[in-house]
């Protein structure tokens, strides 16, 4: 019963002019997994990249020299970070029953594994991940690159 009630109470908070503290539909994935120093910077706002942490479009993910970072996005793509990475995911569009399907996001730095969920097999030129030198679009379900040299940022 409390759950119930519980649950009504959140359902009315937005007629009522409240607002949750983020819309599911902001909410573009999560840190399934990190090691070492991650964090998820939104904004000037620097978060623990601890499991279970939410992702918004316009996140930048950050492993520092020790850390790594796991994360699974709403259409079940799946990002791998190792040590010293950067990435910016700048937009993420997952509504198939319209149509609009989308992932682009830009590495700076480090190294990074991706596997594709349900954008890269539906739409995979709606896929695309920039580099400083060059631009990936997936014709496939994955791939791994390495940004700049061992060891720099």
């Amino acid at each position: 019963m409390q759950t119930l009630l519980f649950a009504i109470f959140l359902l009315a908070l937005p007629a009522a002019g409240w607002s949750l503290p983020y819309d599911v539909q902001d909410t573009i994935g999560v840190v399934r997994n990190s090691t070492g120093t991650a964090t998820v910077t939104r904004g000037d706002q620097a978060l623990p990249a601890a499991p279970g942490t939410k992702l918004q479009a316009g996140d930048t993910l950050s492993t520092g020299f020790d850390g790594s970072m796991g994360i699974i996005l709403r259409d079940n793509s799946t990002l791998s970070l190792g040590p010293g990475s950067s990435l910016v995911i700048r937009s993420f569009l997952y509504s198939p029953r319209e149509g609009k399907l989308g992932l682009l996001a830009r590495i700076s730095s480090g190294t990074m594994a991706y596997i594709s969920g349900l954008i890269g097999k539906l739409a995979p030129q709606s896929v695309r991940f920039d580099t400083p030198v060059a631009t990936i679009g997936i014709r496939g379900t994955y791939f791994a690159v390495i940004v700049g040299e061992p060891g720099s940022r």
